[in-house]
């Protein structure tokens, strides 16, 4: 196992100290990878951090285990697959990456015949899906989506129908395409919702529903068996989990709604972001510092939360996503082995969007009693046409709310004080396109892994969302052994 000891003893400079010791401190801590400036100067890592957790890392077998993530073993020990999303952007076992392309040149040939009106009117894309099968392309289409509208897209996960009344009310039903994403295609939520707009087609006299659907699965059989024509059934590899599934035909809307160009070069800036991983050294890798960083306040200042802040309003859906890229991937208890982590893993992440949430959560990140590692992420080139002011007084922000966290301000006003010494990076994006979104994504993926195999966990299952979902079907059904609370609930909302 691991020797945690060597970083639970590095001392604890403050952060005005790291900058007065280490002139170089800028320049040590920051990079530039695939049109993204990473900035962690501001956190409490030292070089002597860097040297004890690549000694860490060593020891976890971080480089032997991601060698094995990009040839295609079975990483996934819990479920005994491969985890194949890098190959879907050409990166890894050159079978699964051929196989990927095989998938994503039949995605394409598909799009092409939609663009070609081979069926019909299509003005409107209702894509259908949960977790990851509609956080990633809800995120690119809203993030990119922007400039040119070429189908209007409405995203809905939730079973909760006012979501999916809402696309309605918006939608014609004769120019709707109807895309259902389940990666086993038995999810009960999506495929209630996609029912219902099946319903909502009909009663609106849609001749033939189901010739408005696609489907984008890992189970192409259960697709056709619940009514999609196979050539409009858009396979994935079983190895591509479903928080990391935008780059497979789960991203079809996207590829839809913004151009296969554009998607193609999403999967380049990723695959770009995914060789600096696998080639770089340790200590200049970007995913191994941030987790690194990740890694000091969880395990050496037991900070119980982090918080990614989104300059930028086209990228307010970053947040929500990382928060099930993250906790779902490394919200784990239990090693490789089977055996009990015994240590602190996932921190809960949460955030928002720019200077909303410096007049609403900021409060407590300066003065409150809650150490909170922040991370600002923004972009150079705005994305408005109103004049520099508005993205100049945007940016100021982002950067003033980091300096003012590391520097602080004495008073002898306990109300007035601002500690200081609050740790934050920044990820700073040359322009907001498909490429620098892929690239910060596949970032995010990386830093995860990294993670994880310093705590000796498994990425990339997610048992834990299965418990309570059981018990949901055996409540429908009239079943289920509850206990008196959840019982008397039940019965006052007339369910029973």
């Amino acid at each position: 196992m691991p020797d945690w000891s060597r970083i639970e003893a590095l001392p604890s400079p403050t952060l005005t100290e790291l900058f007065d010791q280490d002139g170089d401190r800028l320049s040590r801590f920051s990079l530039d990878v695939a049109g993204l400036h990473f900035d962690f100067s501001k956190t409490h890592l030292t070089a002597d951090a860097v040297v004890a957790f690549t000694a860490l890392a060593e020891e976890a077998g971080l480089a032997k285990r991601r060698d094995a993530l990009f040839a295609g073993e079975h990483v996934n020990v819990t479920e005994d697959r491969p985890v194949t999303h890098t190959e879907e952007r050409g990166e890894g076992a050159p079978e699964l990456v051929a196989a990927a392309k095989r998938c994503h040149e039949r995605e394409r040939a598909l799009i092409d015949a939609i663009e070609g009106g081979a069926m019909g009117d299509v003005r409107h894309i209702l894509h259908v899906g949960i977790g990851g099968s509609a956080l990633g392309p809800d995120l690119l289409v809203d993030a990119l989506g922007r400039e040119e509208k070429r189908y209007d897209v409405a995203v809905c996960s939730n079973v909760d129908g006012v979501q999916l009344e809402d696309a309605f009310a918006r939608f014609d039903p004769h120019a709707t395409l109807l895309v259902v994403a389940s990666k086993t295609f038995t999810t009960t939520e999506t495929l209630l919702n996609a029912g219902s707009v099946l319903a909502w087609m009909t009663d609106h006299g849609v001749a033939d529903p189901y010739g408005r659907v696609i489907a984008l699965t890992a189970a192409p059989d259960k697709a056709v068996e619940w009514g999609v024509d196979e050539t409009r059934v858009l396979p994935f590899n079983e190895g591509v989990g479903g928080r990391y599934s935008l780059w497979s035909s789960i991203g079809f809307p996207a590829a839809l709604g913004l151009g296969w160009g554009a998607f193609e070069e999403l999967l380049e800036g990723a695959a770009e972001m995914d060789r600096h991983f696998r080639l770089t050294a340790l200590e200049k890798s970007a995913p191994a510092l941030a987790a690194f960083a990740d890694l000091y306040y969880t395990q050496v200042r037991h900070c119980e939360t982090r918080a990614p802040f989104a300059y930028d309003v086209r990228l307010r859906l970053l947040p929500p996503y990382l928060q099930q890229l993250e906790m779902e991937s490394n919200g784990k208890g239990t090693t490789l082995d089977g055996k009990p982590v015994g240590r602190p893993t996932a921190a809960i992440t949460w955030g928002g969007v720019g200077t909303d949430a410096q007049h609403a959560v900021f409060q407590l990140l300066h003065q409150g009693t809650h150490l909170v590692p922040v991370e600002f992420i923004a972009v150079i080139e705005g994305g408005d046409t109103l004049g520099e002011e508005h993205h100049r007084q945007l940016l100021l922000n982002a950067f003033a709310q980091g300096a003012a966290l590391m520097k602080g301000k004495a008073s002898e006003d306990g109300a007035r004080n601002y500690p200081g010494d609050r740790p934050s990076s920044t990820i700073l994006l040359d322009q907001l396109t498909p490429r620098t979104l892929g690239a910060l994504i596949a970032f995010y993926e990386h830093r995860v892994f990294v993670n994880g195999t310093l705590l000796g966990i498994n990425s990339f299952d997610q048992f834990g969302v299965e418990l309570g979902k059981e018990m949901a079907k055996a409540a429908a059904k009239g079943g289920g052994d509850f206990d008196p609370s959840t019982t008397d609930l039940i019965k006052r909302a007339g369910l029973d």
